[in-house]
């Protein structure tokens, strides 16, 4: 039976006078793959930052794994939160433009790299050349020249290096090709049927909803449905505002 690994109540964030968030309930199973749509400017990505410990929080709180890491009066840096074991693939990537292809990947290690882990380090670098043979090929190319489509491949395999119970991925389809799209989306269920536990924020409701379990609709900053991804695909209202109704 599972268990819940990622727990968000009453979540409130803001920036400045702007609320972006207000008063969010999210769930996470362990091995689940779980889903967040809605428009651009929803709160999808403040949530993630919030998650992974990028912005801290004026009420409620996160749990992950049963131990609170996030509330109003105290939030644990996204460095102890990548120890932890949550990894966030971020909206636009943010590769660092002037290393390489295997420099960029070594800072997704460097948790394990500092404690030692060299040889398990080194197999899992091969794991994601094979996950993504162009970024073998590109191992010495400087990661600003790869396409974004690469750059993508690239950020997700940063965030793999560290070996993530929870992964969260901001956005991986935007300003993609459809190809590039769908062998990203074919990685994310490969990992899902791997056992990684993910949790996806994604404009794309179609593509989304067809690798999740579960999913949340949000806007204006608040969950105004969540379901099964079957259900939510097959709702009448979703149809029509992200799925290209008529």
């Amino acid at each position: 039976m599972r268990s819940h690994m990622l727990s968000v109540r009453g979540l409130v964030v803001g920036y400045g006078s702007v609320t972006a968030l207000n008063g969010i309930d999210v769930s996470v199973d362990r091995g689940e793959l779980v889903c967040m749509i809605g428009p651009n400017g929803a709160g999808k990505t403040t949530l993630m930052k919030t998650i992974a410990g990028l912005l801290r929080p004026r009420a409620g709180e996160i749990e992950f794994d049963q131990h609170l890491v996030a509330s109003r009066s105290m939030s644990r840096s996204a460095d102890v939160r990548v120890r932890a074991g949550i990894a966030l693939v971020p909206e636009g990537r943010h590769v660092f433009a002037p290393l390489t292809v295997r420099d960029n990947l070594a800072i997704g290690a460097y948790v394990r790299l500092a404690r030692g882990d060299d040889t398990a380090v080194a197999a899992d670098l091969q794991r994601i050349y094979e996950m993504f043979p162009r970024l073998k090929e590109r191992a010495d190319q400087m990661a600003g020249t790869l396409s974004g489509g690469e750059q993508q491949m690239l950020a997700i395999g940063r965030a793999l290096m560290a070996r993530p119970r929870l992964l969260v991925l901001d956005e991986p389809s935007m300003g993609l090709a459809p190809l590039v799209v769908a062998e990203i989306f074919a990685v994310i269920r490969r990992l899902h049927a791997e056992g990684t536990t993910v949790l996806i924020a994604e404009q794309n409701a179609r593509m989304a909803l067809s690798v999740a379990e579960r999913g949340y609709v949000i806007e204006s900053g608040l969950v105004v449905k969540s379901d099964t991804a079957t259900a939510l695909a097959r709702d009448p209202v979703v149809w029509q505002a992200y799925l290209g109704g008529a």
